[in-house]
């Protein structure tokens, strides 16, 4: 079975990150985005439900920009899917490491599992950690 990355956001957060890891990756998989509520009569309903029938026959990835945002939710109401993951908290980290892999891992959900955790530790407060080692240099 085929697999497909869908990144969904308000604004044009999911066609942006999209971008630049195109910049970073190339294009390893196929990705769709779905950047939401940039129109006036904007249906969130509508093209979730018409994304999730043309790709009814993929293993389907999609990652949303915010838990418990109106973007996320309306994915939320089709975990009845088979072959359907869902991840939210859109970062390009997390997305470098995910999209690298996808084509080829034996196990979706492993694969998500690891991404997560190792895309966690690129999170980092640069000034405390600078100045955590410019203390330890000086002993």
């Amino acid at each position: 079975m085929e697999r497909m990355l869908v990144l969904a956001s308000h604004g044009k957060l999911a066609s942006g990150i999209h971008s630049s890891l195109g910049l970073i990756c190339g294009n390893p998989i196929k990705i769709e985005t779905l950047d939401c509520y940039l129109t006036e009569g904007f249906d969130l309903e509508k093209e979730v439900s018409g994304l999730l029938e043309r790709y009814r026959e993929y293993e389907l990835v999609v990652v949303t920009d915010l838990f418990g945002g109106s973007v996320n939710n309306e994915f939320l109401a089709h975990m009845d899917r088979s072959n359907f993951y869902l991840v939210a908290g859109m970062n390009l980290p997390f997305l470098v490491e995910l999209s690298m892999q996808l084509k080829n891992a034996e196990s979706l959900p492993q694969l998500i599992e690891a991404s997560l955790e190792t895309s966690k530790q690129t999170i980092q407060f640069c000034n405390q950690l600078i100045s955590g080692e410019i203390e330890e240099e000086e002993f």
